[in-house]
């Protein structure tokens, strides 16, 4: 299979929500956070700006939908779910014991014994219990999105089945909400699906060139993002401008539409990838780390001082548990989990021709390339096995 370049371009913009969403808790939150007053307060110049930071966790989950779905694209439920481990837990794990050293020895934060068990599970939502760190509630919703990814990719993913699978996703959860459904509401997740749904979509416009079909599912899914970003401004974030949010979100399908038809690709610099590795450590660990740091450097450091300190800091931390857990943790996970997968596989399996063709990526080309049209062919290879 022919490798492909690396879309950089995502690892800026990840980065990017990343920050925004740190902004958002050290300058634009409106509750108890890690300054003695609410954030807001604090930085009452900025805040009217950096309240709406909350909003790159949307960002996130049209990314997330984009590269889940190239990182999927002819792997088997398997190997997605290993490679999902592998990308998750190492970082998750530092981070929740983190929040258990910081309730330790300070006594600030969640990081209380008996939730320490479940929260290394991951599964806490679903056990009605409390997250060590609050930032945990978009790992609940994305993996939600990896389990229907598993099911998509044990079907088989293809052009036709990845059709399929968003217009049953989309209209499920809108009925769903019809019929007040709390089973399929919980499994849908329809009010986030739609974030997915049209990440998925403009890879496929990367991949395969746009169709007005393509289009019709990003369509829509905008539409419903902003039905949902309306009302996640008047009922949960309280106080927030719906014209400014409905702005925003407008913002976030426009710049994931230029990555998918290939208009950010001047952006692709080597230096982004390190961007990209920081931001899902830096997302888990800011909040823990700044609970402690603050309390040592303020108010004896100006405010803004003591900003660039927690941020600096945490960045640094966000190296420190990239560079020294999440590399050699994955390599020694993946290694591991991989092994346990071969009793699952017919001795003769690696040898079959079809066996040969899965491992080629031709996953669910049935037939050859005439059988009902064939599938749209990819374009050129520009993007980029993001995992």
């Amino acid at each position: 299979m022919t490798r492909r370049e690396r879309l950089r371009e995502l690892d800026l913009l990840r980065f990017a929500a990343a920050l925004a969403v740190v902004l958002y808790h050290f300058t634009g939150f409106g509750g108890a956070g890690a300054w003695p007053v609410p954030s807001q307060e604090v930085f009452p110049e900025i805040a009217p700006v950096t309240r709406f930071g909350y909003l790159g966790v949307d960002l996130f989950f049209v990314i997330s939908g984009f590269v889940i779905l190239m990182s999927a694209w002819g792997r088997g439920p398997g190997e997605f779910g290993i490679s999902r481990l592998v990308r998750l837990m190492p970082a998750y794990w530092v981070s929740v014991l983190l929040g258990a050293a910081v309730y330790t020895l300070f006594g600030t934060g969640h990081g209380v014994p008996g939730l320490i068990v479940p929260n290394l599970t991951m599964l806490q939502g679903g056990l009605g219990l409390r997250n060590v760190d609050a930032v945990y509630w978009t790992l609940w919703v994305e993996l939600h999105f990896y389990v229907l990814a598993a099911v998509l990719a044990g079907i088989g993913i293809t052009y036709r089945s990845c059709l399929i699978f968003m217009a049953a996703w989309m209209l499920g959860g809108v009925f769903a909400d019809e019929a007040d459904s709390k089973l399929l509401q919980v499994m849908l997740v329809p009010t986030w699906s739609c974030y997915f749904i049209a990440g998925m979509a403009l890879y496929m416009i990367h991949r395969f060139g746009p169709t007005l079909l393509l289009w019709g599912y990003v369509a829509a899914s905008y539409l419903v993002a902003l039905r949902w970003g309306a009302w996640r401004a008047e009922h949960v974030f309280r106080g927030a401008n719906e014209t400014v949010v409905s702005a925003v979100i407008t913002g976030i399908f426009a710049v994931m539409i230029l990555v998918a038809t290939g208009r950010l690709s001047r952006l692709r610099r080597r230096g982004l990838t390190v961007l990209g590795a920081l931001t899902y450590p830096l997302y888990l660990v800011h909040s823990q780390l700044a609970l402690p740091l603050l309390d040592a450097v303020y108010p004896g450091l100006d405010r803004w001082t003591a900003l660039a300190v927690v941020i600096g800091a945490s960045l640094l931390a966000a190296y420190a548990v990239h560079r020294l857990v999440e590399r050699p943790g994955a390599a020694w996970m993946r290694a591991r989990l991989t092994a346990s997968l071969k009793p699952m596989r017919p001795p003769e399996e690696a040898s079959t021709p079809i066996a040969t063709a899965v491992a080629r990526g031709d996953r669910g080309r049935r037939g050859g390339a005439d059988l009902n049209g064939g599938e749209p062919r990819d374009r050129p290879p520009l993007d980029a096995a993001h995992t």
